[in-house]
C-alpha cells in the first residue's frame, strides 16, 4: 500500500535512473466480513446459494456462516489512516531495474537514507532504518553490488507524536559502472559515477483520541492538605474500535493519585475486562488525588501560590491502547492543574 506521492526529484539530465524506488506502508490486516444470506425455506425461496455470500465457504455448516466477522483475513486495499500516537511503519525498496541479459552497467553501493518532515519540524531529522528482516542497519558503507532485477529494501518506523501533514523524504544514492568486454572473464570498468535521487511522500496524522479534562478541589480537606476530582472524557474520533489497556495520572509532587476505574478493585480480587471504545463513543474516567505532604519551598506549586497563582499543578494524563488487530498506541497530555479555593 502506497504512500500519497506528493513530488519528485531527479537528475533528469542524467538520463533515467537505473534504479527504482516503492514506499509500501507496513500494516496489520483485518478480518474479512461478510453479508450471509437467510436460509431458504418453501415459503422464500432462493436462487442463490446461501454459501456464495460467505467470505471463508465450506461444505459444512458453522456458527460463522451467519456472523459478519469470518476468520478470513484481508490485506488493506489503500493507504488507510494514520493516527496520533501510533508507529507508522513503511518499507523502502530500492529496486535495480536493469535486465539479467544486460552486461554493459552495473549497479553496486546502493544506499537508501529517510526523514520525516512534521509540523513542528519542517528540517527533518535522519531516521535509523532497519534491515527487511527487522535487525538494525548495521551497514554504513552499502559497498554490495545489487545484482539485476534484486532489491535492497530497509524498514522505517517513526512515533505520530503531532497531528497534521507529514512529508517522508527518501533519498536513494547508488554507483552506476559502465562495464566494457561484453561480460565474462575479460570483462572490466570503464567508469562509474555516483548518482542520486530524491522523492517525497506526504500523509496526514490524524488524533484518534480526544480528551478533555475538568479538575475540581473536593470540600473537607483531608488533615488540612488539598483534595482533588480529576475527571476525563475520551472520544474515539477514528474509523475502528479501540481497547483502553490502561488510563494513569503522573501526579506531581506532592499529590498522590488514585483509579476510580475498571483497574480500581480491592487486593484479591480480578481486575474488570478492559473497556472498549467504539468510533465516535466516549468513555469517562475519574481520579482521586490528594495532597501527601506539605510544598517544599522551591517546588513549582509552592512558587505559584507566592505569587498569588492558586491553579496547582495535579499531574499528566497517559493513554495506552490497541486496535482490534493489536497496534498499540500511546498519548500522553500536557500537564493538568486543579484551582485551589
Amino acid at each position: 500500500m502506497a504512500h500519497q506521492r506528493a513530488q519528485s526529484t531527479s537528475e533528469a539530465l542524467k538520463g533515467p535512473h537505473t534504479v527504482s524506488l516503492k514506499v509500501l506502508r507496513l500494516s496489520r490486516p483485518s478480518l474479512a466480513t461478510q453479508y450471509p444470506l437467510p436460509d431458504a425455506s418453501p415459503s422464500t425461496p432462493l436462487h442463490i446459494p446461501p454459501e456464495a455470500a460467505l467470505a471463508y465457504p465450506s461444505t459444512t455448516s458453522s456458527p460463522l456462516d451467519h456472523s459478519t466477522i469470518s476468520p478470513l483475513l484481508k490485506l488493506p486495499e489503500s493507504f488507510g489512516s494514520a493516527y496520533v500516537g501510533e508507529t507508522f511503519s513503511c518499507t523502502l525498496c530500492a529496486n535495480n531495474e536493469l535486465l539479467a541479459s544486460d552486461n554493459t552497467r552495473a549497479v553496486s553501493g546502493v544506499r537508501i537514507t529517510a526523514d520525516i518532515q512534521t509540523p513542528s519540524k519542517p528540517a527533518g531529522a535522519g531516521l535509523e532504518l532497519q534491515g527487511a528482516s527487522g535487525e538494525d542497519d548495521a551497514d554504513e558503507s552499502g559497498s554490495e553490488e545489487l545484482a539485476p532485477g534484486q532489491t535492497l529494501q530497509k524498514i522505517l518506523r517513526h512515533e505520530l507524536r503531532e497531528e497534521g501533514n507529514h512529508i517522508l523524504a527518501v533519498t536513494v544514492r547508488y554507483t552506476e559502472t559502465v562495464l566494457t568486454g561484453g561480460g565474462g572473464e575479460g570483462q572490466g570498468a570503464a567508469s562509474g559515477r555516483v548518482r542520486t535521487f530524491r522523492k517525497l511522500y506526504q500523509f496526514v496524522a490524524q488524533p484518534l483520541l480526544s480528551v478533555r479534562t475538568k479538575a475540581g478541589e473536593l470540600p473537607g480537606k483531608g488533615r488540612g492538605w488539598a483534595r482533588y476530582a480529576l475527571e476525563a472524557q475520551l472520544e474515539n474520533l477514528g474509523e475502528r474500535a479501540v481497547v483502553l489497556e490502561t488510563v494513569s495520572v503522573n501526579p506531581r509532587s506532592p499529590f498522590k493519585s488514585t483509579s476510580l476505574n475498571w483497574d480500581a478493585s480491592p487486593p484479591g480480587e480480578e481486575v474488570g475486562p478492559s473497556p472498549i471504545i467504539n468510533p465516535r463513543d466516549v468513555f469517562q474516567v475519574a481520579f482521586f488525588l490528594e495532597q501527601q505532604g506539605g510544598l517544599a519551598g522551591d517546588d513549582e506549586n509552592a512558587a505559584k501560590l507566592r505569587s498569588g497563582d492558586r491553579r496547582l499543578i495535579l499531574g499528566q494524563l497517559s493513554i495506552q491502547w490497541r486496535s482490534a488487530m493489536g497496534d498499540r498506541g500511546t498519548l500522553s497530555t500536557g500537564w493538568l492543574t486543579g484551582r485551589q479555593r
